[in-house]
């Protein structure tokens, strides 16, 4: 559900904010990707007041993807008997290996695997119901919005020949792992709109509570945005966090109760290996141990190849990890317009819709500013 734009209010919103006696810089972390593409699509970052800095956060489910659960989708797309489906964007991330070998789902496709893009889990279901002398794997990664879906498709019954390699995420532990880390480099927070949707806001009132930093949750429209910016700002200039809630219209407290029953059904919390950031504790979702049978990785035999060179990290030079944690802007990173491009990408985070270099990119900005400074 989308609430629609309201020019006239989002202008409002904009001079509340332009009105605020802010004495010095404030640092904003926005999580999701979506609300980067947002704010850079709607050139947010050009009218807000100078001292207001919006740093884009890890609310990208392509950009933290294990390397090695690429790698292993690879592997299992060039096996003979089995189509391996899976989100278009999870097509081109690379994964490291040797030039030799595909380095992306997309090679694995023109290399001879039958790799075949798919829109939504049931779109997965009826491939495999289509072809069932074949095995299908779906490789299947996302934050508790896609999860949610995936966790209905299991509710319903998979087909036999159905498995899933899974690569969820949980949204709210990377936070928790910035802010508990020396310097958390943000001043206040904006929380993803559709992931409160499922889980509900609640998740996220240990920013404010237990961090004493301001947070709303937003929407994706510049007035949702703006609104909850300019909440944060003011509950920054009062010294006094809370949570507010600026996406109402969708919003609800305690989330998505039926969604939220169908992930506990299917699938259980564990520790997570982020890529190039590690593992956080409690922060992925697998599948639970009486549906094994449809565990890709118990189901097949893979060899993951620990010896290979960077396994499980960033390529090399590739600074998305950083650009992930808020730590560097995506122009900051030395490929950045150079060796990585939409077309070439080096980095994840160059090939979602909700990386933050994508969409810098996609905005016009084409270069490297190797010589600023870092976000501090």
């Amino acid at each position: 559900m989308t609430i629609a734009a309201d020019p006239d209010r989002a202008r409002a919103w904009l001079d509340r904010i332009r009105a605020l006696p802010l004495p010095g810089p404030v640092r904003v972390m926005n999580v999701c990707g979506g609300h980067e593409r947002s704010i850079s699509m709607a050139g947010l970052r050009g009218v807000l007041p100078s001292r207001i800095e919006l740093i884009p956060g890890p609310g990208c489910p392509v950009c933290v993807c294990p390397e090695e659960d690429v790698h292993a989708a690879i592997q299992l797309a060039m096996r003979p008997g089995i189509t391996l489906v899976s989100f278009g964007d999870m097509l081109r991330v690379p994964a490291n290996a040797p030039r030799r070998q595909p380095r992306t789902l997309e090679q694995a496709r023109t290399a001879g695997g039958d790799v075949r893009p798919v829109a939504s889990p049931t779109e997965a279901v009826r491939i495999a119901l289509a072809n069932p002398g074949r095995e299908v794997v779906f490789f299947a990664a996302g934050f508790e919005t896609t999860t949610a879906p995936i966790a209905g498709m299991i509710a319903e019954g998979l087909p036999e020949n159905l498995s899933l390699l899974l690569s969820a995420r949980l949204t709210w532990p990377a936070v928790a792992m910035l802010l508990d880390s020396e310097e958390a480099g943000f001043d206040a927070l904006i929380a993803p709109g559709h992931v409160a949707t499922v889980m509900g806001p609640q998740e996220w009132e240990f920013v404010p509570e237990v961090h004493g930093i301001p947070a709303a949750v937003a929407g994706f429209e510049a007035e949702s945005l703006l609104q909850a910016l300019h909440s944060v700002l003011c509950q920054h200039l009062d010294g006094r966090a809370r949570l507010e809630n600026c996406y109402t219209g969708v919003v609800r407290p305690g989330g998505n109760p039926t969604a939220q029953r169908l992930l506990d059904a299917a699938l259980d919390v564990v520790d997570a290996n982020w890529r190039g950031i590690g593992t956080i504790a409690a922060s992925g979702y697998a599948v639970k141990p009486h549906l094994a049978g449809h565990d890709a990785l118990k189901r097949f035999d893979l060899n993951l190849d620990e010896a290979r060179k960077r396994a499980g990290e960033m390529p090399p030079g590739c600074d998305c990890a950083r650009v992930v944690l808020g730590k560097v802007y995506p122009d900051q990173c030395v490929l950045y317009g150079k060796a990585c491009t939409p077309r070439n990408p080096i980095g994840p985070c160059m090939v979602s819709d909700e990386g933050a270099c994508r969409i810098w990119w996609a905005t016009g900005i084409r270069q490297a500013r190797s010589d600023a400074p870092e976000p501090v």
